[in-house]
């Protein structure tokens, strides 16, 4: 009986996959072109899936080999099924090897059982506690029905009624396995996530070494592999941003039906923990309702804080965001994210959640005028001013009046050219400017700064989805560097540090870029800097976001401490997964309020090391932690630890004003004032 019911059975449960995932390809397409190489990625496929995702999925080791065994097991369970039962291809060892995958993938089946038997707060229930159950259903069946096949049991073994019950147990399998898999359930992201590994919006982030991702490696992460896509603002029918689901392209939808649901965004995201309305596992669930139509109310994982479940309705064509609510999502969500991009960084599906963000913030921003808090008034500064503050431009370098600063379009050819950022205005961050300066000078460094033909970096519109202004700040930075000739850009900012690096090149700029941790490293390296002894207390450091998840750095910062003699007291969530300081992508002025303030978290990890000063390298870093009321540890940059720790002061001149591009340097009393 089974002989007969089985084909037909498996060949059912194929097409009617096959039917579904026609029908999911569709919906895919209905979003916005995206040219990719189908045959490059298709051939790509193997060893993202088994290589690049597995490197991610393997932070968990129990689930990386529970996700080896499980879904190893069902690819090859599923290919022999239908050599074996489908086509009648039992002769030779295909059974032997049917069976030894369906052992395999019921032994993984077991591990997904435990794991839901008291899941964690980030997993998603509702379905997804049934998966473990159908897992097994599908092993088991196929296992036993193997057995006749290989001769373990007479051919004739059991009756009807067994045979009905092995059929009836296989279709709940093929059910989950085939049809669901296609058509929507827990197995959608198997099917989804193979295509999204092959068509990947950024398929450069596959060519980084792993060494980088995990915080071992130097910045080698490929040219543009975390840099926003840019706007092309002469099409004048491209939509400016995302206002609906179809304003995605193609290829992000297929990522957001790729998501397993696993809530490893959801642990690390620093606005859901500090009860800020997001949560960017919803919010990609969210994008997957906007494409399908359905309400939030089934949505069997964590709200947003403080917005219940079943308020939220998405549609095909109808808006993403709405001013009176109730629509897909909420305007405040979008703008909590402060685009540290840890939720990319821990997603083992390589989903790009900041991409989607800034896409419906460029929207809100460009289409409808609507950036909330400060941050309106930050971009119309910029607009003005060339500032986000609004300050005079001729003002960018009132605070280095007695440094007698060598300017680039006096000199026209230098080493190194030092961007100044807009910590130029700040009172704070000019103490690290001048403790650069002095190190610089200490190396008789080839430097120059532009003084005040330099104008933002265009970060922050970026980041708040003013692509216009973001683009005339960039074309006219670009076209001012074009004027002079220098091999290296130096800056202590990570978020100039990353756009002139990584997001210029798609206008036309092509630099080489250095944070100055990573410059002051190799000045050590090349031993043009002699310094004494650390002989303060103890020291733990906090990565910036942009310096480490979006470049890869994370060994020079701490090769310079310890050129110093610190010992670096590591914070539980260090390296790719330090928390986010709150400092990025707007969120300072966008201003959302929640349970709790971000910088504050930070300083809670810093207090439980026990350190009583924390290193940073970013301007936004620094001021987001001094902000922190009753903090138990001094911030202090690196330039300022290193410019502290200077001993050959042979090299420099007495006086700040003795001129010259080597060699002038600045008293310590005026670095630390």
């Amino acid at each position: 009986m089974l002989e007969t019911l089985l084909p037909i059975l498996i060949f059912a449960a194929l097409a009617l996959a096959v039917i579904g995932a026609g029908r999911r390809v569709r919906l895919w397409r209905q979003g916005r072109p995206s040219p990719v190489p189908i045959l490059k990625g298709l051939a790509a496929m193997p060893r993202r899936y088994l290589v690049d995702l597995h490197h991610v999925v393997g932070r968990d080791k129990v689930m990386s080999n529970t996700h080896v065994a499980t879904a190893g097991g069902f690819v090859a369970a599923a290919v022999l099924m239908i050599l074996v039962h489908g086509l009648g291809l039992a002769e030779g060892v295909l059974g032997w090897l049917l069976l030894a995958a369906s052992t395999c993938m019921f032994v993984g089946s077991l591990f997904v059982a435990r794991r839901r038997r008291n899941p964690p707060a980030r997993l998603s229930k509702g379905p997804w506690m049934r998966l473990p159950k159908s897992l097994m259903a599908f092993s088991l069946s196929v296992f036993l029905i193997t057995l006749p096949t290989v001769g373990l049991l007479p051919e004739d073994f059991g009756s009807w009624i067994l045979a009905i019950v092995l059929a009836a147990v296989l279709v709940w399998g093929l059910g989950e396995m085939f049809f669901g898999m296609t058509w929507g359930g827990p197995m959608k992201h198997a099917f989804a996530g193979a295509l999204h590994l092959a068509f990947h919006r950024r398929p450069e982030r596959f060519s980084t070494r792993q060494s980088d991702r995990e915080g071992k490696g130097s910045v080698t992460n490929a040219r543009g592999s975390t840099a926003l896509k840019a706007l092309d603002l002469d099409d004048h029918d491209a939509p400016l941003g995302v206002a609906k689901p179809e304003d995605f392209t193609w290829n992000q939808r297929l990522g957001f039906d790729a998501c397993v649901q696993c809530g490893r965004c959801e642990a690390v995201c620093p606005a859901f923990a500090a009860g800020q309305p997001l949560n960017p596992k919803k919010l990609i669930q969210d994008m997957v309702l906007g494409m399908t139509g359905n309400s939030d109310a089934e949505f069997a994982g964590s709200p947003y804080p403080g917005k219940p479940l079943g308020e939220h309705q998405g549609q095909p064509g109808g808006p993403i965001v709405v001013e009176a609510g109730g629509a897909l999502l909420d305007a405040d969500t979008l703008w909590s994210c402060t685009t540290c991009r840890a939720c990319v960084e821990e997603c083992p599906m390589m989903i790009e959640h900041v991409d989607a963000i800034v896409d419906m913030r460029r929207h809100l921003t460009l289409e409808r005028g609507q950036t909330p808090g400060k941050g309106a008034e930050v971009i119309d500064n910029l607009i003005a001013t060339d500032n986000p503050n609004g300050y005079a431009p001729a003002a960018r370098m009132h605070w280095a009046a007695d440094l007698n600063l060598p300017l680039i379009r006096d000199l026209g050819q230098v080493d190194v050219l030092l961007w100044l950022g807009d910590g130029a205005f700040d009172m704070r961050n000019q103490r690290t400017l001048r403790a650069l300066v002095k190190v610089l000078r200490a190396a008789e460094v080839d430097f120059a700064v532009l003084g005040d033909e330099e104008r933002d970096s265009g970060d922050v519109a970026r980041r708040l989805g003013d692509e216009a202004t973001f683009q005339r700040l960039a074309r006219a930075n670009i076209a001012t560097l074009a004027q002079y000739d220098f091999q290296t850009i130096v800056t202590c900012d990570p978020h100039s540090f990353h756009v002139l690096g990584n997001e210029y090149g798609a206008l036309g700029g092509d630099y080489r870029v250095r944070h100055h941790s990573t410059f002051i490293s190799e000045l050590l390296d090349e031993e043009r800097l002699a310094l004494g002894g650390w002989k303060g207390g103890s020291v733990t450091y906090h990565d910036p976001c942009y310096l480490g998840r979006y470049n890869g750095e994370y060994e020079a910062p701490r090769k310079v401490l310890g050129a110093l003699g610190i010992e670096v007291k590591e914070m539980q969530r260090s390296g790719f997964r330090s928390r986010c300081c709150g400092g990025g992508g707007g969120a300072p002025t966008t201003d959302v309020p929640g349970e709790r303030r971000i910088p504050d978290m930070r300083m809670q990890d810093v207090g439980e090391t026990g350190a009583e000063l924390v290193a940073v390298g970013c301007p936004q870093c620094t001021a987001m932690l001094e902000g922190v009321v009753d903090a138990t540890a001094e911030v202090r940059d690196i330039a300022e630890l290193v410019a502290d720790a200077l001993l050959d002061e042979g090299s420099v001149a007495s006086s700040p004003g003795a001129g010259g591009r080597k060699g002038t340097g600045i008293p310590a009393e005026e670095v630390s004032a």
